[in-house]
């Protein structure tokens, strides 16, 4: 049996920094990498983000989105690059925002948290806008494999607002209620529990209690999205030292060249490795 989640992504952070670097193979970055819109372009692209990236950084980010346009074969490229980023020593953070009730979520928890699936990953973020009992599925078979989820509770997009910050049945807001849900499930873990959080990192002041979380915090819009290390620090204060700042378009400008990227990403986690209280 591997170890829990949240004792693995703590050691990844120990070991080789807080930041979590997206694999988002946008058709215009693969072109801008004079790489082909295709299948082909697609797998040449997720080899160089392993040479770059998986040796190095702490957390990889494939946002699945962009690989299943592609079709299966694009879902092959996928299948690979979770098993070759794995096999270099980075944790996957499989980014799939998956949400649904019943058989059907339990069998998207197969597909990417069980043991055996080629689309297993470390962890995969999760929708709980279909209440977030719904999520049971997924919830319990990570805590059965050691791997992890990552909820949305405040995104950066506009449009989330009026759904995460309005005022729930108990006269908390939607996303506070997600964190304290989080919070029970991850009670009593050591030294971090197996759910974590998606909090953008451009949201500002949250006026969330993040006190009793016990989990990780994905910080996606560090870089190209404007947040910086003092949008950080507001937004998370004493939970920054839980949080994983997650950039993409910032670091995967400097592509193509494998050691261009790398060293994007050395720079990126250096800076957060200064303000972050491990």
């Amino acid at each position: 049996m591997r170890a829990p989640f949240g004792a693995r992504v703590t050691t990844a952070v120990s070991l080789r920094g807080p930041l979590c670097v997206g694999i988002d193979p946008h058709p215009s970055l693969l072109e801008a990498w004079d790489l082909p819109v295709s299948a082909e372009g697609l797998g040449r692209f997720a080899d160089i983000c392993v040479e770059a990236f998986a040796g190095e950084i702490a957390v990889v980010k494939p946002q699945s989105a962009f690989f299943e346009a592609h079709g299966s074969a694009g879902v092959a490229v996928l299948e690979r690059l979770i098993g070759d980023a794995r096999q270099a020593g980075a944790l996957v953070l499989l980014d799939v925002k998956r949400g649904d009730i019943g058989s059907t979520m339990a069998a998207y928890a197969t597909a990417y948290l069980a043991e055996g699936s080629p689309l297993a990953a470390d962890a995969v973020t999760l929708s709980p806008y279909l209440g977030f009992g719904s999520l049971d599925p997924a919830l319990d078979l990570a805590a059965q494999t050691g791997r992890g989820v990552f909820v949305l509770a405040l995104t950066s997009n506009p449009e989330g607002a009026a759904v995460q910050r309005a005022t729930g049945a108990v006269g908390r807001s939607v996303a506070q209620e997600i964190v304290d849900a989080a919070a029970d499930r991850n009670a009593g873990a050591s030294p971090l529990g197996p759910v974590g959080l998606v909090i953008g990192a451009t949201v500002g002041h949250t006026g969330l209690d993040l006190d009793r979380l016990n989990g990780t915090i994905l910080a996606p819009g560090f870089g190209a999205q404007g947040a910086t290390l003092a949008d950080l620090r507001t937004v998370f204060g004493a939970s920054l030292r839980h949080v994983l700042p997650s950039s993409s378009r910032e670091i995967l400008r400097h592509g193509p060249a494998p050691a261009a990227l790398r060293d994007a990403a050395r720079r990126v986690r250096d800076a957060l490795a200064v303000a972050h209280p491990l």
